[in-house]
């Protein structure tokens, strides 16, 4: 099986100092995978590797099934990125932003260019802002800014790194819904995150990321249910009583019963969240 991204034994040292440590992981074709971690864990540093900004000291990594040192500039024009240190040109507008990257990518024709532009700044939800400075932006205007940079060359593989840092929820979701939008349309995602719930709603397969090391990976649910020791059914009645029933025979009966009197609001099962197999297996929090 072939893949878009592919990791084989990365190793990375600043001085002394190792932050990757013989990491392997393989992204498929038209897949979110998300990168799950706590800051300094190492996430920041793999983009730049997988996106050839950075050699690694140990190991390959490929991007399309071309190792990402030999990366073209035909390579990058299939590439987009969304990271807090590309930063934009304060004193421009958010379409002189974009004028810029166009011509970069090589967007041909005056016409074609702005129409290419004001296409994107509109699917972003920035078209009525196209003539403000970079710099009077909000805070979720300049990544939704950040996220149409990265779109406009209609990349094949998009490596977002926290895209939604420190947004309200509803700008949050603006971005998600993008995302979503580009795995549709056949774009693979590489996310890096720390919101548990950013991941489990979009990633198929999530790999958890501490000191440097995969410590976990596979799908969100399949994670949170390998590390389901309890197995316990939590039941929440009308009359507010909170029942927490074994996996077992008995338990189907009551289950039974209270569903055949119309006594159960709410019915859980119990196995834990992403940040609580996160601490069980790091002693820390993601974020």
């Amino acid at each position: 099986m072939e893949y878009a991204i592919k990791a084989d034994h990365i190793g990375h040292r600043f001085g002394g100092k190792s932050v990757l440590k013989a990491l392997n992981l393989k992204v498929g074709y038209g897949e979110i995978f998300g990168l799950l971690g706590p800051s300094g864990a190492g996430k920041t540093t793999l983009i730049k590797i997988l996106t050839g900004q950075l050699r690694a000291t140990e190991g390959t990594a490929s991007l399309f099934g071309r190792e990402t040192g030999t990366l073209t500039g035909a390579d990058y024009g299939e590439i987009g990125i969304m990271m807090d240190c590309f930063g934009l040109y304060e004193r421009l507008s958010c379409y002189e932003n974009l004028k810029i990257f166009a011509n970069i990518y090589g967007i041909a024709g005056k016409k074609n260019r702005r129409e290419k532009i004001e296409r994107m700044l509109d699917s972003v939800g920035l078209l009525a802002s196209k003539n403000t400075d970079a710099m009077k932006l909000s805070k979720g205007m300049r990544s939704r800014l950040l996220l149409a940079r990265a779109l406009l060359g209609e990349p094949k593989a998009l490596f977002l790194d926290e895209p939604t840092s420190g947004l309200d929820p509803v700008t949050a979701e603006e971005i998600h819904r993008l995302i979503e939008a580009e795995r549709q349309a056949g774009v693979t995602v590489f996310l890096t995150t720390h919101h548990m719930a950013e991941a489990e709603k979009l990633c198929s397969r999530i790999a958890l990321l501490h000191n440097g090391e995969i410590v976990e990976s596979g799908s969100p649910g399949e994670i949170c249910r390998r590390y389901n020791h309890q197995k316990k059914i939590l039941l929440h009645l009308y009359d507010g009583t909170d029942l927490t029933l074994p996996h077992d025979a008995e338990a189907a009966e009551t289950i039974e019963r209270c569903l055949r009197n119309g006594e159960i609001e709410t019915i859980h099962s119990s196995e834990p969240d992403l940040e609580t197999v996160f601490m069980e297996l790091t002693g820390r929090k993601l974020v």
